[in-house]
Parts: structure tokens; sequence; C-alpha cells
């Protein structure tokens, strides 16, 4: 005899639909977690898409593309472009959640199958890409040799360049101090010291 080890669940009304939605969010905070994120990293997630929830009155797994494009057209029309990046991301990593660990469970559940709002035609512009982001810096150093203040413009951009080019955060970047860089082992032994060490350490 054969059984189906999927668990059929049977919504009985709204207060289970809620319990599970917020068993599911559970799950996404701890699997964010799990992956290494910081905890601020994953509040900011968990703020997106709260937001989001507010503003649709229902699930995000409802979300549909009708949805995400009256939200990013029009909510967030005039917002930053960090805020609405940072919210599309939140939903597109959540989405890839919820088809992972729960695409057949919530089909079971509500007779949806989960596909993320968000596709190439309205999702929101992402950061800039790898030539875009020389061309800034190429730019960038040129106007060093013109600017007005070449001291504060010249630490702004050896800290752009820390950040985009090994990873530290400005956390991180604000309490470097000289003695951080070794240049005794010259430049090829300082991006392999670089990459070997934990964030905490550089």
């Amino acid at each position: 005899m054969v059984r189906d080890l999927r668990e059929l669940r049977e919504p009985s009304g709204a207060e289970e639909i809620e319990a599970f939605e917020t068993d599911v969010l559970a799950g996404f905070v701890l699997a964010r977690a799990s992956a290494g994120l910081a905890d601020s990293t994953i509040r900011n997630d968990v703020n997106h898409l709260e937001l989001v929830r507010d503003w649709s009155g229902r699930p995000l797994w409802e979300m549909q593309p009708a949805d995400a494009d009256a939200y990013f057209g029009k909510v967030l029309r005039d917002a930053k472009p960090s805020t609405r990046a940072g919210r599309a991301a939140a939903i597109t990593v959540f989405f890839q959640f919820l088809e992972l660990r729960h695409k057949v469970e919530l089909h079971n559940f509500t007779g949806r199958v989960v596909e993320c709002p968000l596709d190439e035609v309205n999702r929101p512009r992402m950061p800039a890409g790898s030539g875009e982001i020389e061309q800034l810096f190429a730019g960038w150093r040129e106007e060093l040799a013109i600017c007005r203040k070449f001291t504060p413009a010249a630490r702004n951009y050896a800290a752009a360049r820390l950040e985009a080019d090994v990873g530290l955060r400005v956390n991180e970047v604000r309490m470097l101090d000289l003695d951080d860089v070794r240049w005794e082992l010259g430049r090829r032994a300082r991006r392999a010291n670089q990459r070997d060490q934990a964030p905490e350490a550089r």
C-alpha cells in the first residue's frame, strides 16, 4: 500500500491560515540565520516583507505580478532606489524560500502554485554590474586630481574601493587603521590575505 508522505493540510479558517503564515515567516528567519546573515539584515528583510504584507492585506504567497506592478509602480514610485531594490530583493528571496521549502505544502493547503511576482519585466533596477562599477571608479579616480578638498575625497574613494573590492562593510571600513595594512606583504599577498581573513579580522 502506497501513502503520500507529504502533509495534506486543509485549513478550517482564517486562524489556521494566519498560524501557518506565522510558521512560514519564522522558518524563513531561521533559514536566513543559519545561512550566516547578520541579525540586522534579517530584520530589514522581515520589515520589508511586513510592509508589503500590510499593504496587500493578505498572505504574501497570494501576490501576483499585477500586485507587484501596482506596489512598485504606485506605492514606491517616488521611493529611494535603495528602498525599492531592498524591498524587491526581500520579496525575491522570500519566494525562493517558499518555492524550495513549501511549494507542495502550499499547493495542498491553498491550491496555489507559488511563483515570484517579480520578473524581468517589473523587477526594479538592481545594483550595477562590474563594468558599470569600474566606470564609476575610473571617473571618480580622475576627479581626485582636480577636486577642491583632496584629503576627504581620497579618503572616501579609498573607503568605497575597499567596500567594492574586498567586501568590507561600512562599519568595518570605519574602524580600519593604517596599522591594519600589511605593506611588507606586497600587493598580491595582501589580496590573498584579505580573501582568507574573516570580516572581523579585516
